[in-house]
């Protein structure tokens, strides 16, 4: 241990064990005085360098972010390699995305910023981007792109599903009532979809989709703002050959057998005017 370090470090040990008093310490303190301040002392260095071993201290946490980043981008990278199942790669994401610290990512994405600058749209949500380069470890290449969702009250991420890529939400701040859906068949008018999600979302809580589950999904913001992280990761597959961009339903249609519903097929137009 280094004796420097505590507060009023010992000077010597007497050969007949005697503590000699340390420098500043007035000759009117009794050994049992001295003796308590100094156990207290020794305890304090104590949990100092416990915390400074486990990483505890705030100092301590600084990059931790960024490699939350870096463990998204080694998963993307993953997917991207067919290393991953789309499936797989979305049970990782939703791990990881439950591990972060929502105020660190609410920093690194500089939501206060954003939200001050951002005019909020009377329909749909504004797609917002955000820059990661001064975010200590995240990876200069990224294989996933990301953005921040932000819409008033009322508003709507419209119902819409996704073709060979992996997403995931994570709720910044607000209030959202969110739903999602399988996409079970593609018909030359309709979808037809399963519901498998419908609940309330707070800030921190989380959604993911793939080409295999959960593929549909629907946003609506209950507070009088909302802003929702997400990053996606698009054209992983080689072998599906649908475009990857939105796909555009109805999930309010005919009910048939099996619990399925039969989305007609919705422009981007069509669709923001009835959900947006």
């Amino acid at each position: 241990m280094d004796t420097n370090r505590l507060a009023h470090p010992v000077s010597s040990i007497s050969n007949e064990g005697a503590l000699e008093l340390p420098a500043g310490t007035s000759r009117g303190e009794t050994r049992r005085e001295f003796g308590a301040r100094l156990l207290t002392s020794m305890i304090a260095y104590g949990l100092l360098e416990t915390l400074l071993t486990r990483g505890l201290l705030a100092d301590g946490d600084k990059g931790t972010i960024g490699k939350w980043f870096a463990e998204l981008a080694e998963m993307s990278n993953d997917l991207h390699g067919q290393k991953l199942k789309d499936t797989e790669f979305q049970a990782r994401m939703e791990a990881l995305y439950r591990r972060v610290d929502l105020s660190e990512l609410v920093k690194a994405v500089r939501l206060d910023d954003l939200e001050r600058a951002t005019r909020l749209p009377d329909n749909g949500a504004a797609s917002v981007g955000f820059d990661l380069r001064n975010v200590e470890g995240v990876p200069a290449e990224l294989r996933f792109g990301k953005q921040i969702f932000c819409m008033k009250q009322g508003r709507s991420i419209v119902p819409h599903g996704h073709a060979n890529m992996c997403t995931g939400f994570i709720v910044l701040k607000g209030t959202f009532h969110g739903r999602h859906y399988d996409r079970v068949e593609s018909q030359p008018e309709h979808y037809l979809i399963k519901p498998t999600i419908d609940r309330t979302f707070k800030a921190g809580e989380l959604s993911t989709i793939s080409d295999h589950k959960d593929n549909v999904h629907w946003f609506e913001a209950l507070s009088e703002t909302g802003f929702v992280f997400n990053v996606h990761v698009v054209g992983y597959d080689p072998s599906i050959q649908e475009p990857s961009g939105r796909l555009y339903l109805d999930p309010n249609g005919e009910k048939v057998a099996g619990g399925l519903i039969r989305a007609k097929k919705m422009s981007s137009s069509e669709c923001h005017a009835k959900y947006g």
